[in-house]
């Protein structure tokens, strides 16, 4: 795969010691048992794979060149570039300026901006719309366009089947960058509808059924439908598509779901259920199945706690976060800073988004015990300062450069 520069201050040489020696010892991706980093008092057990992802390295290198090549213009960002504070904060530093917020608020005047400045798009992608009023000022989109290759593979597969006639429905947070970009590209090709969930997916199925009428799926799906969609034909012969970052389990439950509705209200079989129901494979990116599946190899392992760090507004984090409350008490920080020298950490509820402190989150053990991963979007000298600082608490930070040396 291909190795992208980044700033250093991205890097962690703990980290990418382990990860260089976790993918020696296992190339083909078949060990998801976690790492251990042994403090003597705290054992700290890594996921297997976490950390920044494909995409995201690639949207950071393309915008921190873009930044160094051209420090005459005004360079903007459509949204945040990820979703991770220190990275946007970074970029902010470096005089880039978001024209809008991660929920599509202007900041910005597009009017604002002429064909002398540059627009880097986010590795979340934009909407058609967004991209065709930017060409038509003379801004090289193309150029600076940092998205994702795996969100481009959504589209593509969503292009595919609209050519074969069937309806898109895609499964995604309504309000999230990519779902908004990905709806954007869909619905030029077909009829598309967004479902945020299994809730939802049952209310949608009700309308290919005939058990709920046919008017009130425009209010029920208000903002989520394309223009002129038809609920009475256009859901007769669809497929599904996602969010890269959902959870793999929830989009193929939906998945699944669907295809036994239509399946079961035409009288389908194995054989014939493409005559309604697409073959959309999963739409999910390498890095959000490989972190997801880690995570669950990681809960495999007896411990006290879990701390996932990452973007509280980041979606494939929040997932991990979701996954690791299943098993055992779990705090989702976005930095060390959120855990402060009197053993207390603050942290983020991952559905309501509010944030509060527990104090004295690590038991009084002989031995406490540590889960650790991150999200696709979080640099892993972020990981190395909360092991750093949960180590401090032990005495035994001085341990870490030891452990690289076993690692390198």
């Amino acid at each position: 795969m291909k190795q992208f520069t980044i700033p250093n201050i991205y890097r962690s040489s703990l980290i990418s010691a382990i990860k260089n020696k976790r993918k020696q010892d296992d190339k083909l991706k078949k060990d998801y048992a976690p790492t251990l980093l042994d403090f003597g008092g705290l054992h700290i057990y890594l996921a297997r794979h976490f950390g920044f992802c494909y995409g995201v390295e690639n949207a950071i290198e393309i915008a921190f060149k873009t930044i160094d090549e051209n420090p005459d213009k005004r360079i903007f960002l459509l949204s945040e570039m990820i979703h991770n504070p220190q990275v946007n904060a970074d970029l902010l530093a470096r005089g880039v300026q978001f024209l809008q917020d991660t929920y599509g608020k202007q900041l910005i005047d597009f009017d604002t901006i002429t064909n002398e400045d540059i627009v880097l798009i986010p590795a979340f992608g934009t909407t058609l719309n967004i991209e065709d009023l930017l060409n038509k000022k003379g801004i090289a989109t193309e150029k600076y366009n940092t998205t994702c290759p795996f969100v481009e593979k959504v589209w593509n597969r969503s292009e595919q089947i609209a050519k074969k006639g069937y309806s898109i429905v895609i499964h995604g947070k309504p309000k999230h960058e990519e779902t908004r970009a990905t709806f954007s590209h869909a619905a030029q090709n077909s009829p598309s509808v967004i479902v945020n969930d299994m809730k939802e997916a049952i209310e949608l199925a009700k309308y290919i059924t005939g058990e709920k009428e046919d008017s009130s799926f425009y209010d029920e799906f208000k903002g989520r439908f394309s223009e002129g969609f038809d609920a009475a034909k256009d859901l007769q012969r669809f497929g599904v598509v996602n969010q890269t970052t959902q959870l793999a389990s929830d989009t193929q439950a939906i998945s699944d779901y669907l295809k036994q509705v239509v399946k079961s209200h035409y009288q389908l079989t194995d054989s014939n259920i493409g005559e309604r129901f697409a073959d959309t494979r999963d739409t999910l990116c390498y890095a959000t199945n490989d972190n997801q599946t880690a995570v669950s190899g990681l809960l495999d392992t007896e411990a006290d706690i879990a701390l996932v760090i990452g973007g509280y507004n980041s979606s494939n984090t929040s997932h991990l976060v979701e996954l690791c409350e299943k098993k055992l008490p779990t705090y989702f920080i976005d930095s060390a800073n959120r855990i402060d020298q009197n053993k207390s950490i603050t942290h983020c509820n991952w559905v309501s988004k509010e944030q509060s402190t527990t104090t004295d989150f690590l038991p009084k053990k002989e031995v406490v015990k540590v889960l650790i991963t991150s999200g696709a979007s979080c640099p892993d000298a972020l990981v190395e300062e909360v092991i750093r600082k949960l180590a401090s608490f032990y005495n035994a930070d001085y341990l870490v450069d030891e452990l690289l040396a076993e690692f390198e």
